[in-house]
């Protein structure tokens, strides 16, 4: 059935998302679901193309971790020519996590179908795309980011929603699988193959009760400082705390779609200061079901300690500066492209417009040349800055 004969809340709507989302969950044990999930995500948002990815903002790098769509050889052409040449780059971080922005809410839409990247898609029909931060920390964020061909026109409301509902689902399987490294995982041996990671990792009954918990989820119980165990019950010291894990097993025990949005990051406190983050993965659906019968469990909970957070590179310079996105663009243009011809034609804008832009960077962070730019900018991207 195509996307577009889903209608919004159909009945044929929530049972392609629930076999979606089951998908998904799937893919935070076998990374080699992946592609799966990617084309079943694209057909569902009526899109040409899938991609989870990432960005460093520190070395400047992107990384396409799994993508579908693509023609091969333009794909090629895309990581080696024109992905450093996304004005994008540098406002992909602008959106608060779980937000689903099109091309044209980062940047007027003309100026990015005349950037370079914009031109590479024009060949190939592709007239807009859209997408959902789904991690961010100081350092990088993780996405989830789709491509209209124009036969099923620019982003619309539609596609949206579809993606902000996927959005928490990818973000949770994300998470999760950051914890255990993607390691590939049979379902059925889930506890033991488990057991060595160094998050605290739980396998719970509807009412939280322990089914098994691995040695680090053993030792967080015995130091009573996170967890109790209450006649079986797994129970967080922080009465808030618990009351949001209890709620999210329930939830796990009815269904992936019923997660939602919810307890995606649990926050935790524990008794000595500490801060710490739960993360829920359902069991009782796809290939995961049969882990689930194995141990009466319908939830696996993955337990770590938070990192303090902190300001992406890009952030601090705009903070500080008080940079627009136009003049953050031209900015790392001047650093990654080079001279102010090269960032026009990459960034699909005129030379004056460059100039001007320029002119604003130079009197804000008072640099005189690009060469001072070159050396701002690397200092903020310097794992010691700040």
């Amino acid at each position: 059935m195509e996307a577009g004969t889903l209608g919004p809340g159909s009945a044929d709507e929530a049972e392609e998302l629930s076999r979606l989302i089951g998908h998904i969950y799937d893919a935070a044990l076998d990374p080699d679901r992946w592609l799966d999930v990617l084309a079943r995500a694209a057909t569902f948002c009526n899109t040409a193309t899938a991609t989870i990815g990432s960005f460093d903002f520190v070395h400047q790098k992107s990384n396409i971790t799994k993508h579908w769509g693509y023609d091969p050889h333009q794909f090629q052409v895309l990581l080696d020519k024109y992905l450093k040449l996304d004005p994008l780059r540098s406002v992909a971080w602008l959106p608060s996590v779980g937000d689903v922005v099109a091309n044209g809410d980062l940047m007027p839409y003309e100026e990015y179908m005349a950037s370079a990247i914009g031109q590479w898609g024009r060949p190939q029909g592709y007239v807009d795309g859209a997408q959902v931060v789904l991690d961010k920390s100081a350092t990088a964020i993780a996405l989830f980011h789709v491509i209209r061909h124009e036969r099923m026109g620019r982003v619309d409301d539609a596609l949206r929603r579809r993606m902000g509902l996927l959005a928490p689902h990818l973000r949770r399987a994300i998470l999760i699988g950051k914890i255990i490294d993607l390691h590939k995982i049979e379902a059925a041996a889930l506890a033991d193959t488990l057991d060595g990671i160094a998050a605290g990792m739980f396998l719970l009954d509807t009412d939280a009760h322990i089914i098994h918990a691995n040695a680090r989820g053993r030792s967080m119980i015995e130091e009573r400082d996170l967890f109790r165990s209450l006649d079986g019950r797994l129970a967080a010291t922080d009465l808030q705390a618990d009351q949001s894990l209890r709620d999210i097993v329930t939830a796990a025990g009815g269904g992936d779609a019923l997660l939602g949005a919810r307890g995606i990051t649990i926050p935790l406190a524990a008794r000595s200061g500490k801060r710490y983050v739960a993360h829920a993965l359902p069991l009782t659906s796809g290939a995961r079901r049969q882990a689930g019968a194995s141990y009466s469990a319908v939830a696996a909970v993955f337990v770590r300690e938070a990192a303090l957070p902190s300001l992406s590179p890009m952030e601090a310079m705009v903070d500080l500066y008080k940079l627009t996105p136009a003049e953050l663009r031209v900015m790392m243009g001047i650093v990654e492209i080079g001279g102010v011809p090269d960032v026009a034609r990459a960034l699909g804008i005129t030379e004056p417009t460059v100039k001007t832009h320029l002119q604003r960077v130079f009197d804000k962070t008072g640099a005189n040349r690009q060469a001072d730019l070159v050396k701002l900018v690397a200092g903020f991207m310097s794992p010691l800055a700040g």
